[in-house]
C-alpha cells in the first residue's frame, strides 16, 4: 500500500508543480480533436508523431477504435520507430526494455522470447502482429516494425482467446505515396552482422510500394550456438479513393538456430559453470518458418462512419532436434537425454468493424461494434529414438558430467541413432466472437466505456497413434459466454484523466490435458483504477495504474504427461488452481525538446495461488508464481546536440531492472516430503542492466555504436528448472545507415 500511495503522490505533486503554467497556456493549446482514426488508416496516421514512445493525446491501434489514449481506461504504451532505432533493438526484447511491467523469460531450448506482464505469459495468445494473434513459437523480426503498442489489463472484448495482462502488437512498416528508404549494416561481437534495406516508393498515384528485408548471420557468447536467418517483408497500399483504401502485406521468416536449454540446476541453486558453457550435444539444430499474409480494407463512408474489413493467414512450423532437459545429479553427473520436436499451426483470421460516432441529445457516442473469426490448426509431434538392430527404444545419447568440459565437448558428429514419429494430435480450434463497445461522453468531464463480447470456441483434437496405426477422436469441447466491460473516466482539467474500470473475460485456453482433452476455459475478473496527467502541451505524460487479477483456473504447461514423464510439448497444459495478481505501474515520458527523450517506469506485481485444492499435488496457497518478478524498472535517454561544434553527436543510455524472482517449479502438496511439501523453488536475485549509445550524423550517413551491460552482470531468464539461461555478457553493436 505504501508504494501505491507514493506513487499516486509522485504523479499529483508533478499536477501541482505545473498547474499553473498549464493553466496559462490553455488558452492557446491547439490539440488534435479527431479521434477517429482506426487502427489501418494508414495515409491519415503519417502525420501522427508518438513522442518518446507515448503519448496520452495520440491514437493508438492497439486498442482498435480509434479512442484517444487519454480517453481509453487502461494504460497504453506505444514504442515508437525512433526510439527502436536510437537503441539499435536486434530483439524484440531490447524493445520491450522501455515498457514497464514487460519482461522477458526465456522458452525451453532458445527458440523463442517469451514476454510477461502482470503475471501472465504474453507468448501464447497475447502477442499480436498488425491486430491479428501472432505465433510467438518465433523470434519476430525487428527492422520491418514501426513501432509496438502495448495494452495493458483486459484485451478481451475486442481481442477474443487472450489472457489477462496486456497484450503486445507489432505494427509493421507500411507504404506512404513517398519515395525513399535505408539501408543499413549492423556488426557486432561474436561474429555478429546484419544488413537490411527498406525501400518504399510510388507505382502510381494510386499504388505504393515497401520492401523491408534483412539478412542475420552470428555466433554466440555461448559455445557452438549459431544463428542464421533471413526476412521478406512487401506491401503494398491501394488508394481507390478519397474515401478507400487497401492494405496488402506479407512477410516470411526462415531461422536457423541451435538448441540451447542453459546451465540448468542442482537442487535449490542453478548451476556454478561458465557463462559461455554450452551442455547440449554439437549436433544440435532447430529451424523455424513462419509465413503471414494480410489484407486490410479501409472504407468512411463519411466523417463519421467507417467500415474496416481484415483479413489474415499465417503458417508457422518449427523442428529441432538434440539434446536437452539439463537435469544433473548433485556431483555433475548427467544422462544426455535425446530430444526432437516439430509443432505446426496454420491460421485463418477474419475482422469486419463498424465505427461510428453520433449524438443521442447532447450525449456523444464513438461506436465500435463487429466480428471476427478464427480458424487454427495444429499439430503437434511425438518422436521416440530407436535402435535399428533391435527396435528398442532410446532416450539417452550420453553421459557427461556439466563440471567436466572434456566429456561433454567431445560430442560426437552427429546423433547416432535414428527417430521416428510415435503420434501426432492435430486440434482444429474454430472462434466467433461479436462484440460491441461504446464510449459515451457526458459533456467534457465525465465518460463512460461500456461494451460485451460474446465468444464462441469449439476445440477438435484428434490423435494419430503411427505405432498402433489409430485414430481416436478426442472430446469435442464446446465453450461460450458473454463477456462485459464498464469503464468510467473523469477528466477535470483538460490535462488530466481519472479511471477505473471492471472486466469479466471468458477465455477459452489452448492446448489439451495429458489426456488428450481440449483444456476447459478460464473466467477472469479484472479491476483498475488510474491516473493519467499531460504537461508542458504534451511533453510530459505520467501514467499510474492499480490492478487487481482474479483467474479462476490458470492454465499454465504441464509438467509431466500421462506417463509421469517430463512433458516436453508447449501445446499439453494443466490447471493450477485460482491465482490472484496485484500491483502498480508507473511510467513517466518526457520530450522537452525535439532532440531529447527521456522514458522511465517502475512496476510491481504480487502473483499468488489464492485457491488450491490441497490434495496430493496441488500447489500451495500463498505460495508466489515461480517467473515473476515483484519489482521491474526502466530508465532510459537519448540526446542529440542540435547546434554547435558537435552538432549532430548523439548520446544515449537505457537501465532495465528485474527483480528477485523463484526459478524452477512451484511447490506442491506430497506426504512423501518433510512438512508434506516438495520444495523445488529456486530464488534468484534482481538484477540491473545497463547500456550505452554514442552515434553520430552526418547528410545522409548515421553512425551509432552501442555498448550493452556494461557492468558485464551475470544473471538468469528461466523457463523451467532445466531451462536457465544466463543474460548475454558485455558487448559491442555498431550499425552505419545510409537514408536516400
Amino acid at each position: 500500500m505504501k508504494k501505491y500511495i507514493l506513487a499516486f503522490g509522485f504523479t499529483l505533486f508533478l499536477n501541482q508543480q505545473f498547474k499553473a503554467q498549464e493553466t496559462a497556456k490553455a488558452h492557446s493549446d491547439n490539440y488534435d480533436e479527431a479521434a477517429f482514426f482506426t487502427e489501418n488508416d494508414t495515409v491519415k496516421k503519417l502525420t501522427e508523431v508518438v513522442v518518446g514512445g507515448k503519448s496520452n493525446s495520440t491514437n493508438s491501434s492497439v486498442n482498435r477504435a480509434g479512442i484517444k489514449t487519454i480517453d481509453l481506461p487502461q494504460a497504453v504504451q506505444v514504442i515508437a520507430s525512433e526510439i527502436i532505432t536510437q537503441q539499435q533493438s536486434v530483439r524484440l526484447s531490447d524493445v520491450v526494455k522501455n515498457a514497464n511491467g514487460v519482461y522477458v523469460g526465456s522458452a525451453r531450448g532458445g527458440a523463442q522470447e517469451s514476454f510477461w506482464s502482470r503475471g501472465y505469459d504474453m507468448t501464447s495468445n497475447n502477442m499480436f502482429k498488425n491486430g491479428f494473434r501472432f505465433n510467438g513459437g518465433s523470434i519476430p523480426e525487428v527492422s520491418s516494425l514501426d513501432k509496438v503498442e502495448i495494452l495493458k489489463g483486459s484485451a478481451a472484448l475486442l481481442y477474443g482467446n487472450v489472457a489477462p495482462g496486456g497484450i503486445l502488437n507489432m505494427v509493421t512498416k507500411t507504404p506512404n505515396f513517398k519515395k525513399g528508404g535505408e539501408i543499413s549494416m549492423q556488426a557486432g561481437s561474436y561474429s555478429f552482422y546484419k544488413p537490411s534495406a527498406d525501400v518504399y516508393g510510388v507505382i502510381n498515384k494510386s499504388i505504393a510500394y515497401r520492401f523491408n528485408g534483412s539478412y542475420e548471420n552470428s555466433e554466440s557468447f555461448r559455445d557452438y550456438v549459431t544463428k542464421e536467418r533471413y526476412y521478406l517483408n512487401p506491401s503494398f497500399l491501394f488508394k481507390l479513393s478519397n474515401k478507400t483504401e487497401i492494405i496488402a502485406q506479407a512477410d516470411y521468416l526462415n531461422d536457423d538456430w541451435t538448441p540451447d536449454f542453459g546451465t540448468g540446476s542442482i537442487g535449490k541453486e542453478i548451476a556454478d559453470v561458465p557463462r559461455s558453457t554450452y551442455l547440449g550435444a554439437k549436433w544440435s539444430d532447430g529451424n523455424t518458418k513462419q509465413t503471414t499474409a494480410s489484407v486490410l480494407v479501409n472504407h468512411d463512408f463519411n466523417n463519421s462512419w467507417k467500415l474496416n474489413f481484415n483479413s489474415s493467414f499465417q503458417d508457422y512450423s518449427r523442428i529441432s532436434i538434440g539434446t536437452e532437459r539439463i537435469q544433473p545429479a548433485d556431483n555433475g553427473d548427467w544422462n544426455r537425454p535425446y530430444g526432437r520436436q516439430r509443432a505446426e499451426e496454420q491460421i485463418l483470421a477474419n475482422q469486419l468493424s463498424l465505427q461510428g460516432n453520433f449524438k443521442t441529445g447532447k450525449i456523444k457516442h464513438q461506436l465500435f461494434t463487429g466480428v471476427d473469426t478464427e480458424i487454427s490448426n495444429t499439430d503437434a509431434y511425438t518422436f521416440r529414438f530407436f535402435d535399428p538392430t533391435t527396435g528398442n527404444t532410446v532416450t539417452v545419447y550420453d553421459a557427461v558430467n556439466i563440471f567436466d568440459p572434456n566429456l561433454y565437448n567431445s560430442s560426437l558428429d552427429g546423433p547416432i541413432l535414428p527417430s521416428e514419429v510415435t503420434k501426432i494430435v492435430e486440434t482444429e480450434t474454430n472462434r466467433l466472437g461479436i462484440y460491441a463497445q461504446d464510449l459515451i461522453s457526458f459533456g467534457e468531464k465525465f465518460k463512460a466505456l461500456l461494451g460485451v463480447r460474446y465468444s464462441y470456441q469449439e476445440a477438435k483434437p484428434l490423435t494419430h497413434d503411427i505405432v498402433n496405426d489409430t485414430e481416436t477422436r478426442e472430446t469435442i469441447r464446446n465453450d461460450r459466454a458473454f463477456s462485459p466491460k464498464v469503464g468510467l473516466v473523469y477528466q477535470p482539467t483538460k490535462y488530466i484523466t481519472l479511471f477505473s474500470s471492471y472486466s469479466n473475460s471468458f477465455t477459452p485456453n489452448t492446448g489439451v490435458t495429458i489426456y488428450n482433452e481440449a483444456v476447459k476455459p478460464s473466467i477472469i475478473d479484472q479491476y483498475e483504477v488510474g491516473i493519467k496527467n499531460e504537461f508542458l502541451k504534451g511533453q510530459l505524460s505520467t501514467n499510474v495504474t492499480l490492478y487487481q487479477i482474479v483467474n479462476s483456473n490458470l492454465a499454465q504447461m504441464a509438467e509431466f504427461d500421462a506417463n509421469g514423464n517430463i512433458n516436453t510439448n508447449n501445446n499439453v497444459k494443466a490447471l493450477s488452481g485460482e491465482t490472484t495478481s496485484k500491483g502498480i505501474e508507473l511510467d513517466v515520458t518526457y520530450k522537452p525538446m525535439e532532440s531529447l527523450n527521456i522514458i522511465a517506469g517502475y512496476s510491481y506485481n504480487d502473483m499468488r495461488f489464492t485457491k488450491t485444492t490441497g490434495a496430493t499435488g496441488s500447489f500451495i496457497e500463498g505460495d508466489r508464481l515461480a517467473r515473476t518478478p515483484q519489482n521491474t524498472a526502466n530508465l532510459s535517454f537519448f540526446y542529440t546536440i542540435p547546434n554547435g561544434v558537435l552538432k549532430n553527436l548523439s548520446i544515449g543510455a537505457i537501465g532495465n531492472y528485474i527483480g528477485n524472482r523463484i526459478a524452477g517449479w512451484n511447490n506442491q502438496i506430497n506426504p512423501s516430503y518433510p512438512n508434506g511439501v516438495w520444495d523445488r523453488e529456486i530464488p534468484v536475485d534482481g538484477y540491473t542492466t545497463i547500456d550505452l549509445s554514442l552515434g553520430y550524423n552526418w547528410n545522409k550517413f548515421s553512425l551509432l555504436c552501442k555498448l550493452s551491460n556494461i557492468t558485464n552482470e551475470l544473471n538468469y531468464t528461466m523457463h523451467e528448472n532445466y531451462s536457465v539461461n544466463p543474460i548475454a555478457p558485455r558487448q559491442i553493436l555498431t550499425s552505419l545507415r545510409y537514408k536516400f
